[in-house]
């Protein structure tokens, strides 16, 4: 277990250069399973979800190091084996191995995934598309079993865009026999940053909006990737420079992959602007109040969902949070409570009624997000706020947020 105690009141200000992009690399470290070689993953982030998709390769037969900000994943030895452990349950990515070893052509049983406890997040998705690609899957006492002697391409429609249920039927397509076509693919940045990873490596694939072409191939050669910046960890950077009336400049990030939230926090009355690798922010309080509603990308985040409810706490007016991804996603306001927050949660949508402002007081992280969203609503807090982080959720996604923070001004440290 971790704490993290801020004190609040101090508007940040400075330059951040964000880590990499942990949603980026996870697939690619799936991804490196297809190829009888090496993948360099450079500006790789250093948290524990990375660190746990490692044990997990080991766990197949692949070995991993590091050089410095790179990763370096040799998979010329991958073998069938049953994964199970605190680390699948751990990690949500751990479900992209299931492409991943289809397309490798293996015999292999994973454990049911975890990760944050944000919705039911079922995966019928993943298992429908693969067996429409002739992946023989079993589910026995929560676990998932697979054959992919027989893989081979197929036109699938999702009925939802789910991002990972895309990923999986990349992974697996690449080296199927013949052609996948994806219909309402999912049009996340880190889609095409998996589809970048795996063209640098030899596969045949285009994208056209939401619909994605798989030409399987025999294999992959070497290659080599370099993450772009945290759309997220940026997300918390300039939202937590929004909330304390700061000026900052957040760089090695992509800014189109930001401009959902950058339309909200000018709304709000952010002043913001961008060039082709940062952002800037500067913010006068009170903030105006917003009102959203989550959606796949392009739309509003759903993992800035819970700090963009921090946010609204300070603003004027009454602000409105439709939560449309996750049906479990609303733990912060209850936290948010603690410290005097005005929330009124119906259904899917949470109601801030801000201009009281927030108090520091004990508060404890429920998922990665949310344990973010609980140390920026200290920076807005008066006095000091102590967000207990039983589960270390925090460090899943980011290297070292009080860190980053002290950098901007903040009054923070974590023990």
């Amino acid at each position: 277990m971790s704490f993290i105690e801020v004190i609040g009141g101090r508007p940040l200000s400075g330059e951040i250069k964000v880590q990499g992009s942990k949603n980026a690399a996870l697939p690619l470290l799936a991804a490196a399973v297809l190829h009888r070689g090496e993948s360099r993953i450079k500006n790789c982030p250093g948290i524990r979800d990375i660190g746990n998709m490692e044990v997990l390769l080991g766990q197949f037969g692949c070995r991993t190091r590091r050089e410095e900000r790179t990763l370096i994943i040799d998979a010329s030895d991958v073998a069938d084996g049953i994964v199970t452990g605190a680390e699948v349950k751990r990690t949500r990515a751990s479900v992209l191995f299931m492409g991943a070893l289809s397309g490798r052509g293996r015999h292999a049983a994973i454990a049911y995934p975890g990760g944050c406890s944000i919705g039911e997040r079922k995966i019928d998705f993943h298992i429908d598309a693969l067996r429409k690609m002739r992946v023989n899957v079993e589910e026995k006492d929560g676990t998932l079993c697979f054959d992919a002697k027989e893989l081979c391409g197929s036109d699938i429609v999702l009925k939802f865009p789910s991002v990972g249920a895309t990923e999986n039927i990349i992974l697996a397509a690449v080296l199927a026999r013949g052609t996948t076509r994806i219909q309402n693919a999912a049009t996340e940045p880190e889609i095409g940053i998996l589809c970048e990873f795996l063209n640098g490596a030899g596969a045949r694939i285009s994208c056209r909006g939401n619909s994605i072409t798989i030409e399987g191939v025999k294999e992959l050669r070497d290659t080599e990737y370099v993450l772009p910046g945290d759309r997220i960890v940026a997300g918390t950077y300039l939202t937590a420079a929004a909330g304390t009336g700061g000026k900052v400049r957040v760089a090695g990030v992509r800014k189109e992959e930001l401009n959902s939230l950058i339309a909200v926090l000018r709304e709000a009355g952010c002043e913001i602007g961008a060039d082709a690798g940062s952002v800037t922010l500067a913010a006068k309080l009170p903030l105006r109040a917003v009102s959203l509603a989550t959606a796949p990308y392009p739309g509003f985040p759903t993992d800035m969902q819970s700090l963009m409810m921090a946010l609204m706490c300070g603003a004027s007016g009454e602000s409105r949070i439709t939560e449309t991804i996750f049906e479990n996603r609303f733990h912060t306001a209850g936290e948010l409570a603690r410290m005097g927050a005005e929330i009124r949660v119906e259904g899917n949508t949470a109601s801030i009624t801000g201009g009281g402002g927030l108090t520091g007081a004990e508060v404890t992280a429920g998922d990665l997000r949310d344990g973010a969203a609980l140390v920026t609503a200290g920076l807005f807090a008066k006095g000091r706020t102590t967000v207990r982080d039983p589960e270390d959720y925090i460090r899943r996604g980011y290297e070292d947020i009080t860190g980053d923070l002290r950098k901007l001004g903040a009054c923070v440290r974590e023990y």
